[in-house]
């Protein structure tokens, strides 16, 4: 692949990982798991535990929905991303900085969580989709937002 093309499916590939987060960040969960494969998987890992296994759109689409409906505010802040390149298959790791605003016990309360997600891309019809998906939270701060 010459430079100029790798440059071109890079930059394809970190527009993916942002147009995800935007489309978290408006909970647009439908058009968010267009992002996946069909019979993509996602695992989610909380301090090093496993939390949850999914497997395919429907799926993604019903648990993140679920998830996303708890919280008023969706803020992700993509930072640092490595993609290596492997003909139409890519590996990517994307740190992210995720706020979550949501009322608990009647009370304005902000979550925010270290990311790291670990992907398996295919190049397919002419775009890049997730394959696979290791989301690993790897640290949270909760407390009350000062209003």
């Amino acid at each position: 692949m010459d430079y100029t093309n790798e440059l071109k499916e890079r930059a394809l590939l970190k527009e993916l990982v942002d147009t995800f987060s935007n489309l978290a960040d408006t909970k647009e969960v439908h058009a968010q798991v267009q992002l996946f494969t069909p019979n993509a998987t996602s695992e989610t890992f909380v301090n090093g535990s496993s939390v949850s296994k999914l497997t395919g759109r429907e799926e993604l689409e019903k648990a993140f929905g679920a998830f996303l409906a708890k919280f008023e505010t969706v803020y992700h802040f993509n930072g640092q991303q490595i993609f290596t390149l492997n003909g139409d298959k890519a590996l990517g790791t994307s740190y992210c900085m995720v706020t979550l605003i949501g009322t608990e016990n009647g009370r304005k309360m902000k979550t925010t969580i270290g990311v790291i997600y670990q992907d398996e891309f295919v190049h397919d019809n002419d775009k890049w989709l997730i394959a696979k998906r290791k989301a690993n939270f790897n640290w949270q701060d909760k407390q009350p937002l000062s209003q």
